[in-house]
């Protein structure tokens, strides 16, 4: 596989370097006059042969008479035997179900009467606590106030200067033209 891709690479290096050839060959050739074509020759006209003109009616085809269609027999109407008719079920004698006995009634119970809440007894009043008055903050001591040094100063930047133009390299300049276009 490398192989392969150093063998493209060839390929590609080469094809670039005669097409570099190929544009140098085209910008020292002088440029030839343009080739003129001569005129094309014109076509001869031919007279034109009048049309028949077409009849605008036709006459009419004769109508062909057909025959008349043959009638078909009467088909003779089919009866049915009547369907017979169904047994009757005979009748089952209705089924009697016995009472169901009754439930024996519950006794009354005598109503039960809760004895009264006892009352809760008040709550006696708590005396008011006053709090002793916060004793006064103490005065912070002053500090002396501190200067600080100025910053340095940054050392300048020399300037370079930078080229406008881009030097020529002889090897990928074109050579000059011996002749002019």
């Amino acid at each position: 596989m490398a192989s392969f891709s150093c063998f493209i690479l060839v390929l590609f290096i080469a094809l670039s370097f005669s097409a570099t050839e190929a544009a140098r060959n085209l910008l020292q050739i002088p440029s030839l006059p343009k080739p003129t074509l001569p005129p094309l020759p014109s076509m001869p006209t031919l007279p034109q042969p009048p049309f028949p003109t077409l009849p605008t009616t036709q006459p009419p085809l004769p109508k062909p008479t057909l025959p008349p269609l043959p009638t078909m027999p009467a088909v003779p109407k089919v009866t049915l035997p009547p369907l017979p008719s169904l047994p009757t079920m005979p009748t089952t004698p209705k089924a009697t179900l016995p009472p169901l006995p009754s439930l024996p009634t519950m006794p009354t119970a005598p109503k039960a009467t809760l004895p009264p809440l006892p009352s809760l007894p008040t709550m006696p009043t708590a005396p008011k606590v006053t709090l002793p008055p916060l004793p006064s903050q103490p005065t912070m001591p002053t500090t002396p106030k501190v200067t600080l040094p100025p910053f340095p100063t940054m050392p300048s930047i020399p300037t370079i200067p930078i080229p406008s133009t881009i030097p020529s390299i002889p090897f990928f300049s074109p050579p000059p033209a011996t002749s002019k276009p």
